[in-house]
C-alpha cells in the first residue's frame, strides 16, 4: 500500500518506496488550503502533469528548499530551469522513466497548458506511475479522450486520480468512463470545488460513482489516506 495526501485542487503527495512525490503544487495561493503549512511538505520529487498556475503556483519554493526533482514536459522543465531550479527532468509524450520511486511515464491528455507569463507550457500530460507494490494513473487535468485506453492494454492500474470538476476538464460521468478504460474501480477526485466554475455536489458524484460500481475517494484537504 501507498499513503496520499490532499493538499486541495489538484495537489497530491504520494509516498512510495520510502519516497514522497508531490503533484501539481497549487497551495499556497488556494485559499481552501489555508490550513496547509507549506514549508511542511518535504517531497523528493515534483511532477508537473501542465502549466497553469493552478498546478504550478508552489512548485518553484517547494522544489528549490527541498532540493527536489522535478518532473514535467520539455517546456516546463526547461522553464523552472531557468528560474534556478538546478534538478530537473524533462520527458514528452510517450517516454518513460525509471527514477528510484518507480517507472514514470508521461502520457496524453487533452487541455491547454500556457504558464503563468504567457510561455508556452508545450502541451499537457499525465503520469503513470509504475512502482514495486502496484501502479497509478495520475490524470492531471483531462478531457475523456480513448487514448485512457492504451493505459489499461500495459499497466494494471490500482486507482486513478482524476479530474471531476467539470467545465475545464471532465465531470463525474466523464471520470467513471476514464476509470473504465484504464481499468480500474478507485477513482481519487481532483480538480473540484476550487474554484465557482468547478464546484460540485459531492452527494451526487458519489452515487453517480456507486451506481456506476466505483469508489469514489474525495479527501479532505489535509487528510491522507492509504491505498
Amino acid at each position: 500500500m501507498i499513503e496520499l495526501t490532499y493538499f486541495g485542487h489538484s495537489s497530491y503527495l504520494v509516498k512510495v518506496n520510502q519516497k514522497s512525490i508531490l503533484f501539481d503544487p497549487f497551495i499556497s495561493p488556494n485559499p481552501k488550503a489555508s490550513n496547509i503549512d507549506v514549508a511542511s511538505i518535504k517531497p523528493d520529487y515534483v511532477l508537473i502533469s501542465h502549466g497553469h498556475e493552478d498546478h504550478v503556483a508552489d512548485a518553484e519554493s517547494i522544489t528549490k528548499s527541498n532540493n527536489a526533482m522535478l518532473v514535467s514536459n520539455y517546456e516546463i522543465a526547461v522553464w523552472f530551469a531557468e528560474k534556478g531550479v538546478e534538478r530537473y527532468h524533462p520527458m514528452n509524450h510517450g517516454g518513460s522513466k525509471t527514477f528510484d520511486f518507480g517507472r514514470v511515464k508521461y502520457v496524453h491528455a487533452v487541455h491547454s497548458s500556457t504558464l503563468p507569463d504567457g510561455s508556452s507550457g508545450g502541451v499537457a500530460g499525465g503520469f503513470v506511475v509504475k512502482h514495486d507494490q502496484g501502479c497509478f494513473y495520475y490524470a492531471g487535468d483531462t478531457a475523456l479522450t480513448y487514448d485512457m485506453k492504451l493505459i489499461s492494454e500495459e499497466f494494471k492500474i490500482d486507482f486513478a486520480i482524476l479530474p471531476i470538476g467539470d467545465n475545464f476538464t471532465m465531470g463525474i460521468a466523464d471520470a467513471i468512463k476514464a476509470a473504465d478504460f484504464v481499468g480500474t474501480k478507485k477513482i481519487v477526485g481532483m480538480h473540484y470545488d476550487t474554484f465557482p466554475y468547478i464546484e460540485i455536489d459531492s452527494e451526487v458524484a458519489k452515487k453517480a460513482a456507486k451506481e456506476a460500481g466505483k469508489d469514489l475517494i474525495l479527501l479532505n484537504i489535509g487528510e491522507s489516506i492509504r491505498l
